[in-house]
């Protein structure tokens, strides 16, 4: 008798892939990752980045506006210098964490988005190149100028900006497709155009 871990809810048999077809899986993907490991360890590792990025400048911030706020009323005493200090450092450490937090989160959803999107048009396309990731980049800069409301001249700027992350990141993995033997949309067009112009010169002459 099975077990009903081989079986789903429909009492239809459950999909286990091969070692075989795990192996290509991994092949397959981009940077050898599948989607589903690949697009939460970068969500993971921008919001570390962002969580860093942002400690460090809200701290810096709170540590000035912290100075600010008690320039005028300084302590006087060694008992009243611990106390500003072990409050400043108090604040330091909140500031630090509500912004890198804040930071943290923002970017883990705009890379999460990105690389969502980048997998939906590699899925659309049925190739992994250069092309979908652009693609991917200029939607989410797109949608974050228009949740921003940002103006014509500071979206532009948003779209530049996603037009360069996206040839550079897809550039990049492109070339790592290329190196390990993967197919890259674009080159296998290229190729084949390239080979029926030579066909047909061969065959004129």
């Amino acid at each position: 008798m099975s077990s009903d871990s081989e079986f789903g809810h429909t009492g239809q048999p459950r999909w286990v892939p091969t070692r075989e077809e795990y192996a290509q899986l991994w092949r397959e993907s981009r940077l050898s990752i599948p989607p589903l490991v690949r697009i939460p360890a970068a969500a993971f590792t921008a919001f570390g980045v962002g969580m860093s990025l942002g400690f460090a400048h809200g701290s810096k911030m709170e540590g000035l506006r912290f100075r600010a706020e008690h320039a005028h009323r300084l302590p006087s005493t060694t008992t009243g210098w611990y106390l500003y200090h072990k409050s400043k450092n108090y604040h330091l450490a909140y500031g630090g964490l509500k912004e890198g937090v804040k930071v943290g989160a923002k970017l883990g959803v705009l890379s999460t988005a990105m690389f969502c999107s980048e997998n939906l048009f590699d899925v659309y396309r049925g190739t992994k190149d250069l092309i979908n990731t652009v693609m991917a980049s200029l939607a989410i800069a797109g949608g974050f100028s228009l949740w921003n409301r940002f103006s014509a001249a500071e979206t532009a700027r948003t779209a530049r900006k996603g037009l360069v992350f996206g040839l550079a990141y897809g550039g990049i993995q492109d070339i790592i497709s290329l190196a390990r033997g993967r197919p890259v949309g674009y080159v296998e067009f290229i190729r084949r155009h390239i080979g029926k112009t030579t066909q047909l010169d061969d065959e004129a002459v």
